[in-house]
């Protein structure tokens, strides 16, 4: 377990789901990824770890490693909107604001969408965003 060097004050996360093969029968299993940008403005991955779910238990449990590796300085968390996820950021970095990532805020918005109006919609949201 390497320790994490310097002040990350911009980390993402997210969760993702993967199949793997065990003992003969295929699960599903979410593996939790952070990414920091650090004080020189590089990104760096600071940790993935597989957790049951994206629940309160697993990321509580993945900030806790992430901490206790020496991640510090954290002023914004950008991430999707994981109720587990977001209940338990106060916990570990309280003095940190919490963005909604744009990518999966888009998403979500395009799966609201009809299909045929999703280039339009994108052009505009990018145009808002610009």
């Amino acid at each position: 377990m390497q320790p994490i060097h310097g002040e990350h004050p911009y980390i993402f996360v997210d969760g993702v789901y993967l199949k793997r093969s065990w003992g003969g029968e295929v699960q599903n299993v979410s593996v939790l990824v952070a990414i920091g940008v650090n004080a020189e403005g590089y990104r760096e991955i600071l940790g993935v770890a597989e957790g049951s779910r994206e629940d309160k238990e697993s990321w509580s449990n993945f900030f806790r490693y992430l901490k206790d590796r020496g991640l510090k300085g954290v002023k914004l968390v950008i991430s999707d909107k994981a109720s587990g996820l977001v209940d338990v950021l106060g916990d570990f970095f309280p003095a940190a604001q919490w963005q909604r990532c744009v990518v999966h805020w888009y998403r979500n918005a395009f799966n609201k969408c009809p299909y045929k109006h999703v280039k339009t919609v994108a052009a505009m949201l990018k145009a808002i965003h610009a």
